[in-house]
């Protein structure tokens, strides 16, 4: 069985990731999303409560599995019998990085290969930042999310501005 890691804080999932996980499930046996349980990115939302929007966004797809993990990916990716990482690619926004993040993994396991998707047309745009910035300025984001994620989303922000949320 070959299984294939797409990782990522998915703060919150989006409709691109979605639309990434739907197609690099078709290349793969299993498709692992791996969600970052990552302290120093500040998420909006906890490990479990992301790990819970991922799985309502992607459970019509049935070979992918969602995990959180807590330590680097490439530790997750051993855990779970994986030596490809999937990624997903905006316009010319994301390259530095993803070089950067490339060359980071593969120095930490150089048996660790990376490919990349680039996100749909209708996607490209899309990030978890910009989605948090438009909702709290008052725009409507229910159609850069998938549903099931929506009301989660509306939810948790209200929560983050009164400070209660897990």
């Amino acid at each position: 069985m070959n299984t294939i890691v797409y990782p990522g804080t998915f703060d919150p999932v989006t409709r691109g990731h979605v639309d990434v996980v739907e197609r690099g499930a078709r290349l793969c046996d299993r498709l692992v999303v791996g969600v970052a349980g990552i302290a120093y990115k500040s998420p909006m939302w906890s490990l479990n409560e992301r790990v819970d929007m991922v799985r309502s966004a992607t459970g019509h797809i049935p070979n992918v599995v969602v995990e959180g993990f807590d330590d680097l990916v490439v530790h997750f990716m051993k855990r779970v019998g994986a030596n490809i990482m999937l990624r997903g690619l905006r316009p010319v926004s994301d390259f530095d990085y993803e070089v950067q993040f490339a060359w980071a993994n593969r120095h930490l396991d150089p048996n660790v290969d990376i490919i990349y998707l680039m996100s749909s047309q209708d996607h490209f745009f899309v990030s978890s930042t910009l989605i948090k910035q438009m909702y709290e300025g008052g725009g409507d984001i229910r159609d850069l999310v998938p549903a099931s994620v929506a009301d989660r989303i509306v939810l948790g922000l209200s929560r983050a501005r009164g400070g209660t949320h897990d």
